[in-house]
């Protein structure tokens, strides 16, 4: 599969949370165009129109989630861990073969009433593999984007200076590719591929 180009759009489902927002502003501003997805069109616009102001020069269009999935090759999956089952399950006729699916998911304690300073256990590993788990044949899945903060992210003067971790199956392929090109945009971050350990033997 061909690396992505500068002008492929990008679909971040979540886009309205602190996360979301920030992937997007930084993705815009680097010429990447957006697809800013939500449980309803409506907020997605909402959201499109909030990232335009904080980002004029950028190309955002608002979606519900299955449009904004629709409309990209890569999609970021940036949504509270409560969230992420049902949001990939109403996704599985959006999702196709060849997608790239970034899980920036984190199972805190904080979605079923803990404190966020603690992790939740998943059955499969982590959130990412249940996202795996979740996805249609053929989906590419990865981990990452767990370490940048929302607030670097948003404060677009930020020089963000960081690591990224990047956990799948093919890894060292998807820093180095799909997931991690996007990366180069976003100005000093570095995609470096991590182990995933499986608790079980996946189908793909």
């Amino acid at each position: 599969m061909a690396p992505p180009s500068p002008t492929d759009p990008v679909a971040i489902v979540g886009a309205s949370g602190a996360l979301g927002f920030g992937l997007a502003v930084r993705l815009a501003r680097a010429g990447v165009p957006i697809a800013i997805g939500s449980r309803k069109a409506a907020r997605g616009q909402e959201t499109a129109e909030r990232a335009t102001a904080a980002v004029p020069s950028g190309s955002f269009s608002g979606h519900d989630n299955a449009g904004a999935v629709h409309a990209a090759d890569t999609v970021i999956l940036s949504v509270p861990f409560r969230n992420q089952s049902e949001t990939l399950a109403n996704l599985k006729d959006a999702l196709r073969p060849g997608q790239l699916l970034i899980d920036a998911t984190v199972p805190l304690a904080a979605a079923v009433s803990g404190k966020a300073t603690r992790m939740l256990g998943v059955w499969q590993g982590s959130a990412a593999q249940q996202a795996l788990e979740m996805a249609p044949e053929g989906v590419r899945v990865v981990s990452a984007l767990h370490t940048v903060s929302a607030a670097s992210l948003c404060d677009l003067d930020d020089p963000l200076d960081q690591d990224v971790l990047v956990c799948g199956k093919r890894a060292r392929g998807q820093a180095r590719g799909g997931a991690g090109d996007r990366a180069d945009r976003w100005s000093a971050l570095r995609w470096t591929a991590a182990a995933w350990r499986w608790r079980a033997s996946p189908s793909r």
